[in-house]
């Protein structure tokens, strides 16, 4: 009979914690892929989190997700980046290497490619994207975007200034895509084929300022989940969205990315999502 010590282990860590669906999905992930895993979830106090990293290293930890408030202290924190994590300024995956390094990626864009063109079946080549917000959670997906070959990307921001600093760092892998960066007030006037809210807004029960002729026969992504469809999906399917999606799928799929550069084994998303979905 084997023992927890023949099982490697890994953890999500991040402050608050409890709300975290990485264990349920990972361990769902070795059950189906026969890996011998343990997943936890750690609490970090602010200012531990270098502390708390060396300490899940010590004790033989081989890997670690990292969630808000930590992914660009894990960014510092790292040895070596992916190209992705590098550029997006931010670590939510780090593998605990046998000679004490750290190798940190970030899997939140290929998640969200993922969900989309997978799940979802919608190509993003030729296609023109509106992202709402210009934090954290958008400079992770931004360059994965770029590698399927968008024709535009509109990044808008309640703060302009983010949103232009954003598009101009971004405008330079791919100068055959346009990224343009601007307020809510700015948005052209034009037909966009898929509109991503990178904002917080749903947990607050309110929807980013912009005009809803905006979302009009566009498919509207939240990259927030709930229960219920959130408040951008509904606001979005009154003002004739054509499809909407909550950004559970992309949960999923960036903790399949992460489990395939922890294990190198690519996990079946479809039925996690269908049992991560009736738990919630």
């Amino acid at each position: 009979m084997e023992t927890t010590h023949s099982f490697d282990h890994y953890a999500v860590m991040g402050y608050p914690i409890s709300h975290s669906r990485s264990p349920g999905i990972h361990h769902l992930f070795a059950e189906q892929s026969k890996q011998h895993i343990v997943y936890s979830a750690i609490l970090v106090e602010p200012g531990d989190f270098s502390n708390a990293v060396a300490a899940f290293q010590s004790q033989g930890g081989k890997g670690l997700n990292v969630t808000i408030p930590y992914k660009e202290e894990a960014w510092s924190l790292v040895n070596q980046r992916s190209a992705r994590a590098e550029k997006a300024g931010a670590v939510n995956t780090i593998m605990l290497r046998q000679d004490g390094s750290l190798y940190g990626d970030n899997t939140d864009g290929i998640g969200l490619v993922n969900d989309l063109t997978k799940n979802q079946s919608f190509s993003l080549k030729n296609k023109k994207i509106l992202i709402l917000g210009a934090g954290g959670a958008v400079k992770g997906i931004l360059q994965p975007i770029l590698i399927e070959n968008p024709a535009q990307i509109v990044i808008a921001n309640r703060t302009p200034d983010k949103a232009l600093t954003l598009a101009k760092q971004y405008a330079e892998i791919d100068d055959t895509c346009p990224v343009i960066g601007m307020g809510f007030d700015e948005i052209p006037k034009q037909l966009f084929d898929i509109v991503i809210n990178g904002t917080s807004s749903s947990l607050t029960g309110h929807i980013p300022d912009i005009k809803a002729e905006l979302v009009n026969n566009a498919f509207c992504y939240d990259m927030m989940y709930g229960k219920e469809a959130t408040t951008f999906m509904q606001w979005c399917m009154k003002h004739n969205a054509s499809n909407v999606s909550d950004g559970l799928g992309m949960l999923i799929e960036q903790a399949a990315a992460a489990f395939y550069v922890w294990r190198n084994v690519q996990p079946d998303t479809r039925p996690v999502i269908t049992r991560i979905r009736s738990t919630i």
